[in-house]
C-alpha cells in the first residue's frame, strides 16, 4: 500500500473545516478553549469512549447521538470536563444545540467533548457568546482547533495521511489532546479523526474498535484513566470510492492507513506526557499470545520504578523484571531477554534471567537520549505487542498538585 504523510491534519481530507476560538472557560486569554470541527456532509461515523464509570456527561451525550451512526460536526471545549456537574447533560446537549444555530446540523448530529478539570460547573454562557466568533473561524486549517482542545500538552499533535482505494485518492487526518491520566481502555482522552473514505458505519466501528487494542489502549502515562476518553471517526464518502461495506481488500487498506495515524498520535501523546522529557517504547516479543505481550508490555511501561529509572537515565533492568513478574502472566524469568536502545546504540542488560556486564558510561550515553526503546524477549512464543509511555519527572508532581487551582 503507498500511503503518504501529508499536512493539514481534520482538514485534510474532502469536505472538512475545523476552526478554534478562546471563549472564556480558561482563564488564560491567550490560550483557544473552544474548538468546531465541520463536515459539508452527514458522515458515517464511530467512537470509543472511557470505561470508567465515573463519566463526563459529554460521553453520554455523544454516545446517544451516534447511536445511528451518523454526524456531521464536532465541538469540544478545554478548561472544564463537564463531569460530575448535576446540570452536565443539559450543558452538553446546548453546546450541540449551539452548533445547530451556527451552522444548521442537526443537534443530534453533533459530537462533543470537554476536557479539563472534573467536578466544577460549566457554564454555558462563554460558549454562547462565541458561537458566532467560533464558526467564523472555520478553515482548512486544523491548528486552531488543536489548540482549543489542548489543556497542559505542550505541543499540539496533529497527523493526515493519503492513500488509494480503487482508482480514487483516500485520506484520513486527526488531531488529539492527552498529556496526564493516559491509562485507558479504550482510547486516550480526546482523539478526533476525519477521513473522506466512502464505508459503512458498522464496517468504521469494526475498524476504529479493532485499531485501539493496538494503538491507544497501549500508551500509560501515569496509570491512570480519564472520565471524558473519547476516540471518534467521520468518514464523508466525498472522495467518492466505492463504498466499503465489507471486510474486503479496501477494508484492510483503510485499516492499515487509520493504524498509521493512531500509532502515530500514540507516540506523541506518550512522549508529551505531563512533565515528561523521554517516550518510552517497550517491545515484546516471544510471547505465548497477543494477550501475554501486551500485558507485559503495559506493565513495564506503566511501572513507576522503570519509569523514574528511565528519567535518571539509569539502566536498573531489575526493575524491568520486577515488572514482568508481578504482570500476572505465567512467564519463565529465566528465559527473558533485556535490551535497552536509543540512536546511541544498543545496551544488552539481561540474558536467560540474569545481568550481563556493560558499560556504566554506555548505558548513561544510550539513555539519555530523548527516545528509549526496552526491548524484552520472552523466548516462549512467536507474539509480540509494542507499549509507549514516558519517564517519570519532578515535574509531573508540580503540575498535578495545583492542577485545579
Amino acid at each position: 500500500m503507498s500511503l503518504i504523510e501529508i499536512d493539514g491534519g481534520v482538514c485534510a481530507p474532502i469536505g472538512f473545516k475545523a476552526g478554534g476560538v478562546h471563549c472564556g472557560i480558561r482563564k488564560n486569554k491567550t490560550k483557544k478553549d473552544f474548538a468546531l470541527i465541520i463536515s459539508e456532509v452527514k458522515a458515517s461515523a464511530a467512537g470509543v469512549y472511557t470505561s470508567n464509570l465515573v463519566k463526563g456527561a459529554p460521553v453520554v451525550v455523544t454516545k446517544q447521538h451516534l447511536f445511528d451512526g451518523y454526524a456531521q460536526a464536532i465541538v469540544c471545549n478545554s478548561g472544564n470536563a463537564n463531569t460530575c456537574n448535576a446540570d452536565g447533560i443539559q450543558i452538553a446537549e446546548g453546546m450541540c444545540s449551539l452548533v445547530e444555530r451556527v451552522s444548521g446540523i442537526r443537534s443530534e448530529d453533533v459530537i462533543v467533548a470537554s476536557t479539563g478539570v472534573i467536578g466544577q460547573k460549566l457554564d454555558i454562557g462563554p460558549m454562547a457568546d462565541c458561537i458566532d466568533k467560533l464558526y467564523e473561524s472555520l478553515g482548512n486549517n486544523s491548528k486552531d482547533a488543536n489548540e482549543a482542545i489542548m489543556t497542559t500538552d505542550t505541543v499540539p499533535k496533529s497527523v493526515a495521511v493519503q492513500f488509494i482505494l480503487g482508482d480514487k485518492v483516500c485520506r484520513i487526518g486527526a488531531i488529539a489532546k492527552g498529556i496526564g491520566m493516559v491509562c485507558p481502555n479504550m482510547a486516550t482522552n480526546l482523539i478526533f479523526l476525519t477521513s473522506d473514505v466512502a464505508i459503512s458505519p458498522e464496517m468504521l466501528q469494526s475498524a476504529l474498535s479493532e485499531d485501539v487494542g493496538s494503538s491507544f489502549n497501549m500508551i500509560s502515562v501515569d496509570g491512570d484513566q480519564s472520565t471524558n476518553d473519547t476516540c471518534c471517526i467521520l468518514s464523508n464518502g466525498l472522495a467518492e470510492n466505492e463504498k466499503i461495506v465489507s471486510a474486503d481488500g479496501n477494508y484492510k487498506v483503510f485499516k492499515r492507513a487509520l493504524h498509521y495515524c493512531t500509532v502515530k498520535l500514540s507516540k506523541m501523546i506518550a512522549k508529551d506526557g505531563e512533565g515528561a522529557t523521554k517516550l518510552i517504547e517497550c517491545n515484546v516479543k516471544g510471547a505465548k499470545s497477543v494477550k501475554m505481550a501486551k500485558t507485559v508490555a503495559k506493565t513495564i511501561i506503566k511501572s513507576s520504578l522503570v519509569k523514574a529509572a528511565m528519567f535518571g537515565a539509569d539502566a536498573n533492568w531489575g526493575r524491568v523484571l520486577c515488572a514482568i513478574g508481578y504482570s500476572g502472566e505465567k512467564i519463565d524469568p529465566f528465559k527473558i531477554d533485556v535490551d535497552f536502545k536509543s540512536k546511541k546504540g544498543i545496551l544488552p542488560v539481561c540474558r536467560q534471567g540474569y545481568g550481563v556486564d556493560f558499560s556504566e558510561d554506555f548505558a548513561k550515553v544510550v539513555l539519555s537520549e530523548d527516545e528509549i526503546k526496552i526491548n524484552v524477549n520472552l523466548n516462549l512464543g512467536a507474539s509480540s505487542a509494542v507499549a509507549w509511555g514516558c519517564d517519570l519527572t519532578y515535574d509531573y508532581v508540580k503540575i498535578n498538585g495545583d492542577y485545579r487551582t
